[in-house]
């Protein structure tokens, strides 16, 4: 088996570094929801021809080139599963304001005007699971912020670039959203919305048990990696205490393996809970 390093590829705009290891001769296609590209693998050297993933269904080429061993290239702009493994990308700037993720249908870019956390001067994209436009660009709906154009560079004016472009090192937190993820995620348990939390807690019995973020479970019966684990509450009698949940300090909304996703019940209720403060948010400003 020949290995090869790859540049990051994009998930929801935040850089991934997957190891992708290749076999050494045969043809293969990519299959993917927008395109399909062929990969032909001739020893240790890739012949990569991309196609068109957004917004043409059609298959033209685009361009092509070698690639050697620790070599490195990028895919852009679809989303690629080549046998177990799956990397997702978000697609070219688009004309309007706001757009969703193709990836993730719950998630939606939409452009904010400065000041923001990324630039005092410069547009930036908010990142939110409303389709709606938060009511201002520091929204505590907001669960974070990509840079939506480049710094100026010698006294040139900044250009368009789209969310794909950012890395991971560019997505900033918005802690006012962490705080109501919690708090939405505490009151979720005490209302009892999601019964995959249940489900555990019957099956841990008794001591503590971890709320998992979705995007990378771990295996039966073993602990999640750190910043997986969003937060813990304690199981007395196979019931949940939510009084006694706690958050995960180590816990990221964002890694390499995408942004955070919550069971279907606490994500209904953390979306329920962000459209009541958007609606407080217009009041106050209004």
């Amino acid at each position: 088996m020949t290995s090869l390093n790859r540049r990051p590829t994009r998930f929801l705009g935040l850089a991934l570094s997957p190891l992708v290891t290749w076999p050494t001769s045969s043809d293969f296609f990519l299959s993917s929801t927008l395109s399909r590209r062929e990969i032909l693998v001739d020893n240790a050297t890739f012949k990569i021809c991309s196609t068109t993933a957004y917004p043409s269904t059609g298959i033209t080429t685009l361009n092509s080139k070698s690639v050697t061993e620790e070599d490195t290239f990028m895919r852009n702009f679809t989303t690629v599963t080549f046998f177990n493994l799956s990397t997702t990308t978000t697609h070219a700037p688009h004309s309007s304001q706001s757009f969703s993720e193709p990836s993730r249908p719950d998630l939606f870019y939409h452009i904010v005007q400065a000041p923001t956390p990324i630039s005092k001067t410069l547009p930036a994209y908010a990142l939110s699971f409303s389709s709606e436009k938060p009511p201002s660009s520091l929204s505590t709906t907001i669960i974070g912020w990509l840079p939506a154009q480049e710094k100026a560079r010698e006294g040139t004016p900044g250009s368009q670039s789209n969310a794909g472009d950012a890395t991971l090192a560019d997505f900033v937190v918005n802690p006012a959203f962490v705080d109501v993820l919690h708090s939405a995620i505490k009151d979720g348990l005490t209302e009892g919305v999601d019964e995959i939390q249940k489900a555990g807690a019957m099956q841990t019995v008794e001591g503590w048990m971890h709320i998992h973020d979705e995007r990378n479970l771990p295996a039966l019966n073993r602990i999640g990696e750190p910043d997986d684990i969003i937060g813990t509450v304690l199981v007395e009698n196979s019931e949940i205490r939510p009084e006694t949940y706690q958050p995960m300090p180590a816990y990221r909304l964002v890694t390499a393996d995408g942004l955070m996703q919550l069971t279907p019940g606490l994500a209904q209720k953390l979306k329920d809970t962000l459209a009541k403060i958007a609606e407080a948010e217009k009041s106050s400003l209004s």
